[in-house]
């Protein structure tokens, strides 16, 4: 009785190491750019262990989803910490150089779990599709975060993938042209795009970059790509937008770059948003369109703070009252 107990123990303790969705297959290191928080689970409410300095080196043993690395300090202890690159950057020692930027895809290429054609294939990455580069462990393949937030391998050949410049950010890239407006806009995007899993609070400090409620996320991205102060709350931003004299009420017809409204969250489904007078609706929720279905935006500490997500059959659409352009 006394050993089936233990090894009951044994096993409740291990199997959060071990059995982690996206365990990766290759050792992987980062190395700590600003103090972060050291955490025992992949959120922003749970406990502090304590708070990792500038300069620690990291061992990844997994990433659970696009906002969390599982790591192992220097001491042996397991924890999780932000894949946000303004706290950590990639390094792969001296086993390889390091990465940060992304790459899009030109032709379909194989996923696989290890820099090696042995080992298993993860899946098929399509052309089109845009892939966070962490590291390059030698000179013919990239270790990889697609846009699901899996880590993985794929070739470094030209004919496969076409690496872009920093950011780090899992963003839809532009397909527009080259005009002044259209480069404004990609200002603005990449400057929101750094902040990918900086932490939810409502209510935030506006000259902090530390946390972000949605109006003070949008409101930083545009002083920080444009030098461009909006007013500090959703109402405000929607009643600039709107002052603007471009607003539409269909979200399909938005630009990339233009800000989006919703209304309170009243349900998943259509229906619960049946017979409201969405011209009268009170604003509570913006974010930045990106093109191609999905907006860039911030809402809960569950979520894991500044993301990207899909609007098509989502929540999002039904509570969407209206979006244009703030510039």
């Amino acid at each position: 009785m006394k050993k089936s107990l233990l090894t009951l123990l044994i096993m409740a303790l291990l199997v959060p190491l071990l059995a982690v969705p996206g365990q990766a297959e290759a050792a992987t290191h980062i190395q700590v750019k600003k103090s972060v928080s050291f955490r025992d689970q992949p959120n922003t409410s749970s406990n502090v262990k304590r708070y990792l300095k500038a300069g620690e080196r990291l061992t990844v043993l997994s990433q659970p989803n696009s906002y969390w690395y599982q790591v192992r300090d220097a001491g042996g202890t397991a924890g999780y910490v932000s894949s946000s690159s303004q706290y950590i950057t990639a390094s792969s020692g001296s086993s390889g150089s390091s990465g940060s930027g992304t790459g899009q895809i030109v032709k379909s290429v194989s996923f696989r779990t290890g820099p090696a054609t042995s080992a298993s294939r993860i899946r098929y990455i399509g052309a089109g599709e845009t892939v966070t580069i962490l590291s390059q462990p030698n000179s013919y393949w990239y270790h990889v975060r697609d846009s699901r937030g899996t880590t993985g391998y794929i070739s470094s050949q030209s004919q496969y993938i076409r690496v872009g410049g920093g950011g780090g950010a899992a963003v839809p890239p532009s397909t527009g042209g080259g005009s002044s407006q259209n480069n404004n806009v990609e200002k603005v995007i990449a400057a929101g795009a750094k902040f990918l899993g900086t932490p939810y609070q409502y209510g935030s400090n506006r000259n902090s970059t530390a946390s972000f409620d949605c109006s003070a996320f949008v409101r930083r991205a545009f002083q920080n790509g444009l030098g461009i102060t909006l007013p500090a709350d959703s109402r405000g931003q929607g009643a600039h937008v709107k002052n603007k004299g471009n607003a539409k009420s269909n979200w399909r017809q938005l630009q990339r770059g233009d800000l989006m409204f919703f209304m309170s969250y009243r349900g998943t489904s259509a229906s619960s948003y049946s017979g409201i007078n969405k011209s009268r609706a009170t604003i509570t929720h913006v974010g930045i369109y990106l093109g191609d279905g999905k907006i860039l935006h911030t809402y809960s500490k569950e979520s894991g703070g500044v993301r990207t997500d899909s609007i098509a059959g989502k929540h999002w659409e039904h509570r969407f009252l209206f979006g244009g352009s703030a510039l």
